[in-house]
Parts: structure tokens; C-alpha cells; sequence
């Protein structure tokens, strides 16, 4: 569709970013907080531990302040569950609590709208010696932490996000460090169904919680998002998209949205003995609840072709390998790719933002898309990122297109504000606005220094989108 004009980014847009609490946080274990399951787990060979990251724990005043400067009108960070409820549930820990309402009263301090996160890949390690989400009682355990954080942050938090992709946890979870398998299973494709079943209901009960407490209050789910295309225009690749789009896209927002499995996602897991068990009360709990708006993570789309049975699974957020007998996933010769083998798709952008409002009509707000790459700090304390400048600029041309063709989005909320620790790559690949002076292994000074693209998105969220120049 070709516009003669475009039109404006809503007068209150939220522009911002995000991090997470256990990439970005570090003090892992002090002031009472209990590990998580990142906090135990082998990292990758080559990247470093959690233990410090970025350090926000002890400099987020220095980390908000240059939010500010930037003109975030909103952060999207993560509560760490370990930090509030050591153990997962039962005993609260106060400093945990303490920490978070002034990380909250620190954003408002400068007129920042916090959005939270409730879980983003760090399930307390004592739930996950009881099963984690394979033990029908951690929706229960969810509920707990999702009440105790309405009950001391829900006067000031309005935005709340429940689970970040949890598409992805069920897709890589091992990637990611957070998929716990029983010993002794003997089908594992139904143990992650159920475990995401599990994390189905978890959500639905906490929107409608949310709901029932804090009636002001808007929450939504934070999938991966990635439009799939058909590798061709025979008939047998679109069917593949489909296949794709049902089983990492649709089954996870209809859910949301519509409170009912997709189709072609049931369909697939009838024919694997893989459709998950519903307990008393779930088909009730997943009809009501009702998200207000939906948030999703976008970096990339994906291509695939027709299915030949032996598509062995497995890869990351952004570089699946297919599912066997539904697709097979396969490279876009059309598009460039990042220094880390992500393909790069700002149309795709586009597309997939009007395809999820064409199917659900509810307000989106981006909760992550950026640029992993290797930075260098220049000796003047410069480090100059071009290609993040680019990556977010075409990105943001194109989410103008969508609002254009009457998609209604709230908000911008690329990934990272800050330089952290990737999930699975380490330090060395940097996705900040805000620089940290820190290899993957030697500490440094941790000292924070504004990239290039600080100063850039700066003028961006001055000028409400209208200037994109460099």
C-alpha cells in the first residue's frame, strides 16, 4: 500500500527501551536474593557469569538519569522473582521489595513510566527442584509472586507485561537455559506442551488478577513476534508459513486474546500424543483472561518450505531449524544479516505489525527490537554505532508506515537501554544506547559512556519520530 502522507506518531506515544533483571542487575545473590535458574546454570563456553552484568543493581539512579536525559517516556524492565520471594514463594525478602519501589520511584522522579515485566527467564532455582512449570502448582506459585508485586508496586505501576517470549522458552528453551525436563520423560514435546499449558493458564489468571486488583491498570502478554513467509508461491510452502505462523506466533497471542488454542497448533500436538492435560478450572481461567494490549519482542522474520519429515528442531530466537512434518526453515537470499547471523527485516516490520492487529484490533507496544553487535570504546569515550543508528531508524520508518495503514501502537521499547549481558552470547554482543566499560571477562571500570545512537534517539523521541536523520 503506497501513502501520499504519512501520519504522525500519537501524541503520547512511549518511547523508550527495556532490559531485564538478571541480564542487567547482577549483585545475583546479594541482600537476600535467592538464585535463579540463571544464576545455576553452565553459561555458554566464552561468556561470562551473571553475577554482575551491567551492575544496575548499584547504579540504576546512574542508568535512569541517562534515560532521562535521553527522554524515555517509559523503561521496560523485570522484577527478579528470586529477589522478591528468595525461595519462589512464602518468605518476602524486604530488600528485594525496597530495591524495586526505588528503581519505580526513581523512573517517576523523572516522569518515566515504568512497564514491568513479571517473568522474564529467571524462575527461582528452589521452584525449579520442584519441577518449575512442569508441576501443575506453578501457576499458583506464579499468582503468589504476581499478588505480592500488585500489592507493593500496583499503586505506581499501570503497564505490566506477564510473561517476556515465552513462545521461546517452549521453542529453545534449552538455549536459553530455562526448559527443565524431567528425568525419565518419554515425550518430551508433551512435557513442553504441558509446561507451556501451564504458563497459559499462569498468565490468564494473572491478567484477570491484575484486573480484579488494580481495575486501573493495563496489562498484556511479550511474545517473540515473527512474521514467516513462504519460501515460494507454491501452495505447499504457504501451507508451511502457516503451519509455522500457528505454532510460533498465533497459538501463543490467540491464547492470550481469544483464551483458545489455534487449530493447527492442537492439530499438530493430537497427532504427536502431545496435547497437554487441562486441570479443574483451566478452560474457565483461560476464557477470562483478557489482555489490554499486546506487547511482542520483533528483530527478524523467518522463511520456510514444505516440511520432508526431518527437520531436526533446535536454534535460537531468530534462526529456527523448522519443526519436523510442519516446516523447514531456510534463509532469505533477500535480506542482509547482523554480525551475529540475525537477518534483518525492518518491512517485515511492518508486516507483522499489521497482521497481528488485523487478527486481534488491540493497542501494540514494541517491547524489544535492536541490533546486537561489537562496539568499540574510542579513547575519547565515543563509541560510534552507524548500523544501530540504521537498524532503528528504518525500523521506525516502517512502524510509522503500519500506523499509517490503522495499526494502533502505544509504544517503542527497543532492546537494550543499556549494554547487558545476551542470553546466550555473552557481553561481547552489545545491543545499549548506553555503552558499559566491560569485557566479557575483565570488569573494568563498568563505567557508562553514550553511544552514538544515544544522541541520536534522543532527537527521535524529542521530535516525536518526525526526525530520523543522523
Amino acid at each position: 500500500m503506497l501513502h501520499k502522507s504519512l501520519k504522525p506518531f500519537p501524541e503520547e506515544f512511549l518511547w523508550g527501551a527495556s532490559t531485564s533483571a538478571y541480564q542487567v542487575e547482577g549483585a545475583n545473590l546479594e541482600d537476600g536474593k535467592g538464585p535463579s535458574c540463571q544464576d545455576v546454570k553452565k553459561v555458554p563456553e566464552g561468556t561470562s557469569e551473571l553475577d554482575v552484568c551491567a551492575d544496575q543493581y548499584h547504579r540504576y539512579k546512574e542508568d535512569i538519569a541517562l534515560m532521562a536525559e535521553m527522554g524515555f517516556k517509559v523503561y521496560r524492565f523485570s522484577i527478579s522473582w528470586s529477589r522478591i520471594l528468595p525461595k519462589g514463594t512464602g518468605e518476602v525478602n524486604p530488600k528485594g521489595i525496597e530495591y524495586y519501589n526505588n528503581v519505580i520511584n526513581e523512573c517517576l522522579k523523572y516522569d518515566i513510566i515504568p512497564l514491568v515485566t513479571m517473568f522474564h527467564f529467571d524462575m527461582p532455582a528452589a521452584l525449579d527442584e520442584r519441577g518449575s512449570w512442569s508441576n501443575p502448582e506453578s501457576v499458583d506459585w506464579f499468582l503468589e509472586f504476581a499478588k505480592t508485586m500488585f500489592e507493593n508496586y500496583g499503586d505506581r505501576v499501570k503497564y505490566w507485561l506477564t510473561i517476556n517470549e515465552q513462545n521461546m522458552l517452549t521453542l529453545v528453551g534449552p538455549v536459553i537455559g530455562t526448559l527443565c525436563i524431567p528425568e525419565g520423560c518419554t515425550n518430551v514435546l508433551k512435557e513442553t506442551y504441558q509446561q507451556n499449558h501451564h504458563m497459559l493458564v499462569a498468565q490468564a489468571k494473572a491478567m484477570a488478577l491484575c484486573h480484579e486488583m488494580l481495575p486501573e491498570a493495563k496489562i498484556g502478554p511479550a511474545p517473540n513476534i515473527a512474521l514467516i513467509y513462504p519460501a515460494s508461491n507454491k501452495p505447499e510452502d504457504q501451507l508451511a508459513a502457516q503451519n509455522m505462523n500457528a505454532v510460533r506466533n498465533w497459538l501463543y497471542l490467540d491464547m492470550a486474546v481469544y483464551g483458545k488454542y489455534n487449530n493447527l497448533v492442537w492439530s499438530y500436538l493430537e497427532e504427536h500424543d502431545a496435547t497437554p492435560e487441562f486441570h479443574e478450572g483451566d478452560a474457565e481461567a483461560l476464557a477470562n483472561g483478557h489482555p489490554d494490549f499486546i506487547g511482542f519482542n520483533y528483530y527478524s522474520t523467518g522463511t520456510v518450505e514444505a516440511s520432508d519429515g526431518t527437520e531436526e528442531g533446535g536454534g535460537d530466537q531468530q534462526n529456527s531449524r523448522g519443526v519436523a512434518g510442519l516446516a523447514k526453515n531456510i534463509k532469505n537470499p533477500n535480506l542482509m544479516k547482523t554480525e551475529f547471523g540475525w537477518e534483518i527485516d525492518p518491512i517485515g516490520f511492518r508486516a507483522t505489525l499489521r497482521e497481528v492487529y488485523s487478527r486481534y484490533r488491540l493497542p501494540i507496544v514494541i517491547t524489544e527490537n535492536g541490533l546486537g553487535a561489537y562496539d568499540k570504546l574510542e579513547e575519547d569515550g565515543s563509541v560510534h554505532d552507524p548500523y544501530r543508528i540504521t537498524y532503528l531508524r528504518e525500523h521506525i520508518k516502517q512502524m510509522q508506515l503500519a500506523i499509517t495503514d490503522g495499526v494502533e501502537m502505544m509504544g517503542y521499547c527497543p532492546w537494550s537501554a543499556i549494554d547487558l549481558i545476551s542470553t546466550h552470547e555473552g557481553m561481547k554482543k552489545r545491543y545499549g544506547f548506553i555503552y558499559v566499560d566491560r569485557d566479557e571477562f575483565d570488569l573494568k571500570t563498568l563505567n557508562r559512556f553514550r553511544k552514538d545512537s544515544f544522541f541520536w534517539y534522543k532527537k527521535v523521541i524529542a521530535s516525536n519520530g518526525e526526525d530520523l536523520s543522523d
